[in-house]
C-alpha cells in the first residue's frame, strides 16, 4: 500500500471526526485553543489506535481467511462507506446540546464513535498483510489535522458542509474497497 492510498483512506476515515468537529464548533461557538487541542488530540489518538486494535484482531484469524481476504476487505470498507453515507443522510444536525464536547465523557464518547470505522480498516489491513504502524500514524495525524480545521471552520461552514464531507468520506472508502477487490481479482 503506497502513501497516496494511505492518505486517501486516512481522509476517508477522518471525515466523521471532521464533521463532528464542525458540528461541535457550530453548537458551542468559539473554542479556546485548549479545547481545539483536546478535541483534535483525542480524535487523532483514537483514530490511530483503532486500526492497530483491528489489525491485531485480524492477525489472529488471518490463516483462516487468507483465500477470501480481499472479499472481506471489500465488504468491510463498503460497509463502512455505506454506513458513513447513511449516517450523513439520516443526521439532520438538530442535536443541540450545549455540553462541552472537548471534556470528560462527551470527549471519550465522540472519540470512540468517530473511530469505530478505523477498527474495521485495521482488520482489513491485517487480511491484506499490510504493516499497521505507518498507516496508523498517518491516520491519526490526518484526523487530528482535519479536526482542527473542522473546529476552526465550523462556525463559518455550518452543519450542511460537514454532512457532505462525511458522505464524500463514505464514497472514498467504497472506492478503495472496489480497488482492493479488483487488484486481487485481476
Amino acid at each position: 500500500m503506497n502513501l497516496v492510498e494511505i492518505i486517501v483512506i486516512a481522509v476517508g476515515l477522518a471525515m466523521d471526526a471532521f464533521a463532528v468537529s464542525i458540528a461541535s464548533s457550530v453548537i458551542i461557538g468559539k473554542f479556546s485553543r485548549r479545547q481545539v487541542f483536546r478535541l483534535a488530540f483525542h480524535f487523532g489518538l483514537f483514530q490511530a489506535m483503532m486500526p492497530v486494535l483491528g489489525w491485531l484482531a485480524g492477525r489472529s484469524v488471518q490463516e483462516y481467511i487468507q483465500h477470501w481476504d480481499h472479499w472481506a476487505a471489500f465488504g468491510l470498507l463498503t460497509f463502512i462507506g455505506v454506513k458513513a453515507i447513511y449516517t450523513a443522510l439520516k443526521n439532520d444536525g438538530a442535536d443541540s446540546n450545549n455540553a462541552d464536547p472537548s471534556r470528560g465523557l462527551s470527549l471519550v464518547i465522540l472519540s470512540v464513535a468517530t473511530s469505530i470505522d478505523a477498527f474495521a480498516v485495521g482488520l482489513s489491513f491485517a487480511m491484506l498483510r499490510v504493516d499497521i504502524w505507518y498507516p496508523s500514524a498517518i491516520i491519526g495525524v490526518v484526523t487530528a489535522g482535519l479536526s482542527v480545521v473542522g473546529v476552526l471552520l465550523g462556525s463559518r461552514l455550518g452543519l450542511r458542509f460537514g454532512r457532505k464531507m462525511e458522505m464524500l468520506g463514505g464514497v472514498v472508502l467504497i472506492a478503495i474497497g472496489i480497488k482492493i477487490l479488483l487488484e486481487h481479482m485481476l
